[in-house]
């Protein structure tokens, strides 16, 4: 489940390489205009991660305001795109996976019983 109230035509983007982790909006903001070349205000969702990669920061502009959530891991590192200087499009289903420490590349379905 998604916890942020995106759009339908919100796209979920994770900037690609590693990212200083001081900024806040305003500077994540122009990251998305001048290295994505996306628009920060336009209702998608953008990802970034720092360098050590326990911590991520997420961007968007829910129509009424700019929004940053901020999450880091106890254990463990955000699975990140090798790629360098890009972005990245995952969907809804692959964020959640993401935000929770899990391989959002190559979920693994656990065992289900077949019976009650």
């Amino acid at each position: 489940m998604n916890p942020f109230p995106m759009g339908t035509g919100g796209k979920v983007w994770l900037a690609t390489g590693h990212t200083d982790m001081r900024c806040g909006f305003p500077s994540l903001a122009l990251r998305v205009q001048e290295v994505l070349k996306h628009d920060p205000l336009g209702g998608h969702l953008f990802c970034f991660r720092g360098r050590r990669g326990d911590l991520v920061k997420l961007i968007w502009h829910d129509g009424q305001g700019a929004c940053l959530f901020t999450k880091k891991l106890e254990r463990g590192r955000f699975i990140w795109p090798n790629v360098e200087g890009g972005a990245v499009a995952i969907s809804a289903a692959q964020l959640s996976y993401l935000l929770s420490g899990i391989d959002w590349r190559a979920p693994q379905e656990t065992w289900r019983p077949t019976r009650v």
